[in-house]
């Protein structure tokens, strides 16, 4: 997919000149691709979890691998290894949701369950991605109320974990899908904007809004279905 408009973009912002329009394009064609890739690529490995039947890692495991990889693709993001850094982040997120879709698809309309929260993660994406393509609004004053959200909302899981409160779970994967919506076009605008000129860091933030946007839709209709 390629979002070549120099023209119409130097007609929208006329401060900025065909050089950097031009760059921005190129690292909106490379983020999508990457995206595409590290999405495949998680896709295989979590599909692999499922059928190997592997056990979760546990929260502690899942924290010190997200986080640790999450540090060495941001301190290798201009390099090469950092599109190795960024496949294996994104691997082992897709091996960490294995055991997760597992269980869901052992439920009963488990499996429609997992398509819903699919086909739902997609409709989201892509429109709230497309709308901010497409109007060239600029989201950025968006970004300190999502950074407090995300890290209200984080601790607030943990609790749930830890405390085993199904209620406040289930408030946190509504509140999560609110928020990654939120991030979708809050990063999607920086892109547009200049405000994000790496691809590798471009990609984990998108990856990692869809992830979580699907896990959340998950539980949520898992919950709902359970209800039936």
């Amino acid at each position: 997919m390629s979002f070549n408009y120099p023209k119409a973009q130097a007609i929208a912002f006329p401060h900025r000149g065909t050089e950097s329009v031009l760059g921005t394009n190129k690292v909106i064609r490379n983020t999508y691709m990457l995206l595409s890739m590290t999405l495949l690529f998680a896709a295989i490995t979590a599909a692999t979890s499922v059928a190997l039947k592997l056990p979760h890692p546990g929260i502690v495991l899942t924290l010190v691998g997200y986080f640790g990889l999450l540090y060495a693709t941001t301190k290798l993001r201009n390099s090469g290894w950092g599109l190795v850094s960024v496949f294996a982040l994104t691997g082992f997120m897709g091996y960490t949701l294995g055991p997760i879709v597992s269980h869901y698809l052992g439920l009963p309309n488990g499996g429609q369950t997992v398509m819903m929260a699919m086909a739902g993660t997609a409709a989201i994406f892509l429109g709230l991605s497309g709308y901010a393509l497409t109007t060239r609004k600029d989201f950025s004053f968006m970004g300190g109320f999502l950074t407090v959200g995300i890290l209200i909302a984080f601790l607030a899981g943990l609790a749930a974990i830890f405390f085993e409160i199904p209620a406040l779970s289930l408030t946190v994967s509504a509140a999560f899908v609110l928020l990654m919506s939120g991030l979708i076009l809050f990063e999607t605008s920086n892109i547009i904007h200049g405000g994000e000129t790496n691809y590798v860091m471009a990609t984990l933030s998108l990856f990692v809004s869809i992830f979580n946007l699907f896990t959340s839709l998950l539980q949520l209709l898992g919950f709902a279905g359970s209800s039936d």
